[in-house]
């Protein structure tokens, strides 16, 4: 019995269950060692990439020694100036157009003026220039396309080159340009590099979505005028990387939109780190003065001008305006008709729903109709590239939602479908404002169907215009829709 009980604990100690238990974790850990020990020699043999090297210098600082840390330089490949002309083209005098010449605009400017055909003042160019060259607070009432844009960066170019700062700081500027959207952001860029051709200003546009780092770092020189969106400009303020207590110019472009869009907030967040209003010159432009627009105006202009480009005339009479009246179901066809017996060099066609563009485009791909779709969702690289294939007539027909609207700033756009009639009147006045732009003439088409039906009347109201909507002919609706079925 004694003898049965020393071999029953005998076996309890070393039988194979013990060894179970101990093997697999040993064997885990043997092998993270190994692998721990072969993660540190490829560290050792391949050194980490920093994004941002570390300032040189640092590690052969001894002990005690009171040495002056460098800061890092940003490598900013300057801007190369070409040779102005040797004169100004002389431009003849025509009855109720003001030439550029008759202002009192910086030579240099003029220049870039005369090398983009630029020859007379737009309706509310010539109403805000005189005011914004003496350095008087502004708030203007204009629609896309009237050339505002063009007013406020001549005049503050004007005032750049006439009172030149050399004593400014990294991280600086002396003209902010805010906008709602990356796209307006870019082409008031885009124009601000055009008119400044001959002048050798720095000017800067930052925006969300792409290129954090690079932006910030261009911020390693002074700027002459910033233009961006509110969230990254907070983004750089927030991180010292810009500094807005020096700003001498504030412009806020297209107020409505960022009231529309929530950015007020940020806005005025922005605001608050500029000096104060009538230390600064304020141009203050927006599409409508409603009571919340107004309120703003208060608060962030002193004693300001106001001018309107249109006399409450919201579409411009460049833009034909046509509204057949049509099922769901006819609408394709009809837009096929367009496509194929419309002339147009770029056409903007406008829908409500994202998935419904979607399957809009699907169908015209399917018809054998190239075009490219744009809406919120599109990562920003891509956005652009859509946008400059558009713009550089590579691409033809562009399906967009109200996203997009107030972002599309191309020339040369011929003709607009509402391929859905918006639910919101403004929206309307938005999305033709992408034709009968600069002077040009243009065409708006919408589709009335059953749904669409309803938001005539609020646009009626707003545009104080009436709607007559007609029936097309037969023949527009013999296409044979190819989609079907495919």
């Amino acid at each position: 019995m004694i003898e049965f009980l020393k071999k029953r604990i005998k076996s309890l100690f070393s039988g194979s269950k013990r060894v179970e238990s101990v093997e697999p974790p040993i064997r885990a850990n043997h092998h993270y060692k190994h692998k721990h020990i072969e993660e540190k020699q490829k560290q050792k043999s391949h050194p980490r990439k920093f994004e941002h090297p570390p300032v040189s210098g640092i590690k052969n600082i001894k002990a005690g020694q009171n040495v002056k840390q460098k800061l890092p330089t940003f490598d900013i490949k300057p801007k190369r100036t070409p040779q102005k002309p040797d004169k100004l083209v002389e431009i003849p005098l025509e009855e109720g157009k003001t030439r550029f010449v008759e202002l009192p605009i910086h030579q240099d400017i003029l220049f870039g003026i005369q090398n983009l055909e630029f020859k007379y003042c737009t309706a509310i160019q010539a109403k805000t220039l005189p005011i914004l060259l003496e350095g008087k607070d502004l708030t203007g009432k204009a629609q896309t396309g009237t050339g505002k844009t063009a007013a406020f960066l001549i005049a503050i170019f004007t005032q750049l080159l006439n009172k030149p700062n050399h004593e400014r700081l990294p991280g600086t500027c002396r003209a902010l340009v805010m906008a709602p959207t990356r796209e307006l952001a870019i082409q008031i860029h885009k124009d601000a590099e055009a008119l400044s051709l001959f002048a050798g200003m720095n000017n800067l546009v930052v925006f969300g979505g792409m290129d954090h780092h690079k932006q910030r770092d261009l911020l390693g020189k002074p700027i002459d005028i910033l233009i961006g969106t509110p969230g990254r400009i907070i983004d750089y303020s927030r991180s010292s990387h810009l500094n807005l207590s020096k700003t001498e110019i504030l412009v806020i472009d297209e107020a409505d939109r960022m009231l529309d869009m929530g950015f007020i907030p940020d806005v005025s967040r922005i605001v608050r780190q500029l000096p104060p209003a009538g230390k600064r010159q304020t141009m203050f432009f927006s599409a409508t003065f409603d009571p919340s627009i107004l309120r703003l105006v208060d608060n962030w202009l002193k004693d300001p001008v106001t001018v309107e480009s249109e006399s409450q005339q919201l579409i411009t009479d460049l833009i034909e305006q046509v509204f057949y009246s049509v099922s769901r179901e006819e609408k394709f066809t009809l837009l096929m008709w367009l496509i194929k017996n419309e002339p147009f060099e770029r056409m903007l066609i406008f829908g409500n729903r994202k998935d419904s563009n979607f399957n809009l485009a699907k169908k015209l791909v399917r018809s054998h109709v190239k075009c490219c779709m744009l809406s919120g969702d599109v990562p920003q690289v891509k956005r652009m590239r859509i946008l400059e294939d558009f713009r550089a007539g590579r691409e033809k027909i562009l399906i967009a939602t109200d996203v997009a609207a107030r972002g599309i700033h191309v020339d040369d756009v011929s003709i607009v479908v509402n391929y859905d009639i918006p639910e919101r009147a403004e929206d309307y006045v938005h999305r033709i404002g992408r034709t009968g732009r600069a002077g040009k003439k243009g065409k708006s088409i919408g589709f009335v169907c059953e749904y669409g039906a309803y938001s005539l009347e609020e646009i009626e109201k707003l545009t104080g215009q009436q709607i007559k909507c007609t029936m097309p002919d037969d023949e527009m609706f013999k296409f044979k829709d190819y989609s079907r079925g495919a």
